[in-house]
């Protein structure tokens, strides 16, 4: 067997592999063993009849395609092997026969590769730089926001509904003195103030008292989505039986030890701190994404459809994932757009290309940089993570997956790479939400 690389268009390389007649003699005897037990011949047991009486009966190429699929899976992975610091593929190869005779047979790979990428400038630009700041009003709506989520529901007898209170209702409908589909329901919870309910509704019932009855006059909007009530008047008649509330427990020593802090100050500090954690993962996320998108703009690469697939098809899977946890199936959620998921999938095609070339520019300037990991920070590394699951740095890499190495590696590197970026470039204070209501 031999074989020519040669760089061919649309960022690929074509494989032309040229094997022996001994070869390709070979292949087909091994196809022959194969599947010899799929062919009857008259005369012969099944599985038992010569090659070349198969080959009578069924046609001469009869083993043909099992010989070249046998062929190309002995020998493609061990020619990307040795090839594998002139060319990385991204993708499968497109197969096709350039030659097939008892001589020689000459199949050829056009095998989808990353392209180099070319940038016009790295350093020297004006670029954003994104800092969030937490105030006391942040750490407050945060102790808020969890007394919220641990709340007790207790009845309430002594008040009457108001906003925020769940609520269990009957009602019923009419437009024209007429019930109307849709417009009735026992037993009904709902939130007041939620917004499920056509605007005035909800509204009206905050202020009933447990077990009274009253009548609701309301307008439907114009743009409602039933034809037959846009816009149109309405009467519920609204049956209040239960008024449900929330009720917070209290700031105190108490409520801290259960969060796990001490006191109350003690609590707030450790919310402040997770905030200010959060703030400044975002902000340097922020800052990090505004640089490779500003370095891009001035970056050109031909890249290959396989790579953009290969990120389209990342994106959708994260969606139906964030979906499922909504509790909603991605076919479904398809079915109800009235599209298919190759045509929904179209919608990520340019943020994709968007996003592979980004990937393409840190990468290449890494290269160009000469970044590296050394074995000592690698090590470090492992020993952080290592502790943060409470095992033994030996013990830990024990049960390391190889490629959790190379993510670290690799993680290092592009830390390096942005601290070299905000080093060697202008970076301007973004115009955050925060600092934009400083500015009025």
């Amino acid at each position: 067997m031999k074989y020519e690389v040669v760089p061919a268009e649309k960022s690929t390389v074509k494989i032309t592999i040229t094997f022996t007649p001994e070869e390709w003699a070979d292949a087909n005897n091994k196809a022959y063993v194969a599947n010899r037990g799929r062919y009857v011949v008259n005369g012969f047991r099944k599985g038992k009849a010569p090659k070349h009486v198969l080959e009578l009966y069924y046609g001469k190429g009869l083993f043909y395609e099992e010989a070249l699929n046998l062929l190309y899976s002995e020998h493609y992975g061990d020619i990307l092997e040795k090839e594998h610091n002139r060319f990385t593929p991204v993708g499968e190869p497109a197969l096709s026969v350039e030659d097939i005779s008892d001589e020689k047979v000459v199949l050829v790979a056009q095998t989808p590769v990353k392209p180099d990428v070319t940038i016009d400038r790295y350093k020297g630009i004006k670029i954003a730089k994104y800092e969030y700041t937490v105030s006391d009003e942040d750490v407050e709506k945060e102790i808020e926001s969890t007394r919220e989520r641990i709340a007790k529901s207790v009845e309430i007898s002594d008040r009457p509904a108001q906003t925020g209170d769940l609520v269990n209702i009957d009602f019923t409908g009419k437009t024209d003195g007429k019930e109307f589909e849709g417009g009735t329901a026992k037993g009904y919870d709902l939130t007041l103030g939620s917004g499920q309910f056509i605007p005035g509704f909800e509204d009206a019932v905050v202020g009933m008292q447990t077990g009274e009855t009253k009548d609701i006059a309301v307008t439907f909007p114009a743009d409602y989505q039933a034809e037959d009530l846009k816009g149109k008047d309405a009467v519920f008649t609204v049956t209040l039986h239960k008024i449900t509330a929330k009720e917070l427990p209290a700031l105190d020593e108490e409520f801290a030890k259960k969060m796990g802090s001490e006191s109350v100050e003690a609590y707030r500090a450790k919310v402040r701190e997770r905030l200010e954690k959060n703030a400044a993962s975002r902000a340097l996320n922020e800052t990090e994404n505004a640089i490779v998108t500003e370095i891009a703009k001035g970056a050109h690469a031909e890249i290959p459809q396989a790579m953009i697939d290969r990120q389209t098809e990342a994106s959708l899977q994260r969606m139906e994932y964030n979906l499922m946890y909504q509790g909603v199936r991605l076919d479904d959620y398809l079915k109800y757009l009235g599209t298919t998921r190759e045509e929904y999938k179209k919608n990520f095609e340019e943020d994709s290309k968007n996003a592979v070339l980004r990937q393409l520019v840190v990468e290449k300037i890494i290269e160009l940089e000469h970044i590296e990991a050394s074995e000592e920070e690698i090590e470090a590394k492992i020993g952080e993570q290592a502790k943060s699951v409470g095992k033994e740095t030996e013990e830990y890499k024990k049960t390391m997956d190889p490629r959790q190495r190379e993510y670290i590696e690799n993680d290092i590197k592009v830390t390096k790479l942005f601290d070299f970026l905000q080093a060697n470039n202008e970076m301007i204070a973004a115009q955050t939400p925060a600092t934009a209501e400083e500015a009025k």
